[in-house]
């Protein structure tokens, strides 16, 4: 996982993975989205976490986006508005 910050991108998070079919990523910021089907593994997810990463962005007057990296894996940016 890699993190960057700064006054041009925000906050971004990029991180490895499965492969992920770019139209299914807006899909992932729904509550309960995964990937695949949950499979019941200790310590597997709930599919919250890219829609509590939207809703923590929108209370701070900031948006949220993902993107597939190629060859898996996500990059999540929340980027705040300009101050003005």
């Amino acid at each position: 996982m890699e993190v960057r910050t700064g006054p041009d991108i925000g906050i971004e998070v990029t991180n490895t993975g499965p492969e992920v079919p770019p139209e299914t990523v807006p899909l992932l910021f729904e509550p309960f989205r995964q990937l695949t089907e949950r499979i019941h593994d200790p310590g597997e997810g709930a599919g919250l976490g890219l829609s509590i990463v939207e809703s923590v962005a929108r209370a701070h007057g900031a948006t949220a986006e993902a993107t597939a990296n190629e060859g898996g894996g996500l990059t999540v940016r929340v980027r705040f508005a300009a101050d003005g």
